[in-house]
């Protein structure tokens, strides 16, 4: 079954509603985040909303969410070449740009290899990288989408296991799946998702 891809701008828009609104968590190390767009990112890109002279929190604060639809879809999508991708991935990997940066490329590509592709981890989408995520699209059609969503899904997983300070973006309070996995999961088949008692193996020495 073949899945409909949206535009960019809607993915854009998901990607703001998913992300939600500000937060300042001590923890996170993007720091001040609105809409899914972190002060480094603001300073990287010179969005001085209150024209001050600088860029801080309270240019964060400012931030609408149409400013991050354009910085996503400019600086996330077009910029690191996600369109070059073949359109069932378009998706998942803007997302996951949007989460982690070129982390997101890098987990394609280690997928890539994992399929049999030559391809560098370098985290950069050039010719080569979009040749051969293009050649597994035509081997795996129903199934690359699914593998790379729960690359990602082992990618958070493992970075929660290293640092504990993050595993509160993994796992609720109440011991289920926290917004990094949801988010995951939400580019995967439902017949992939881990149920309860797998999540709760898999993260059962967190305790």
């Amino acid at each position: 079954m073949t899945r409909e891809t949206p535009s960019v701008d809607d993915i854009a828009r998901d990607i703001v509603a998913r992300e939600g609104g500000f937060v300042n968590d001590p923890d996170d190390p993007g720091g001040a985040t609105n809409h899914g767009v972190t002060i480094g990112t603001m300073r990287r890109l010179g969005l001085d909303l209150d024209r001050d002279g600088d860029v801080d929190v309270a240019d964060v604060r400012a931030l609408s969410r149409d400013d991050a639809v354009r910085v996503f879809v400019e600086h996330y999508f077009h910029r690191p070449r996600i369109t070059e991708l073949p359109s069932v991935l378009r998706p998942s990997v803007f997302d996951m740009y949007v989460n982690a940066g070129s982390n997101a490329v890098r987990i394609l590509q280690r997928l890539l290899r994992r399929m049999g592709q030559t391809v560098a981890v370098d985290g950069v989408i050039g010719p080569q990288t979009a040749q051969a995520t293009r050649a597994a699209a035509r081997a795996a059609p129903d199934h690359i989408a699914d593998a790379y969503g729960i690359a990602r899904r082992n990618y958070y997983l493992r970075l929660a296991d290293a640092r504990p300070k993050l595993r509160k973006f993994a796992r609720t309070r109440a011991g289920g799946k926290g917004g990094w996995i949801k988010r995951a999961e939400s580019f995967i088949a439902p017949h992939y998702h881990l149920s309860a008692a797998e999540f709760e193996e898999r993260v059962a020495a967190w305790d």
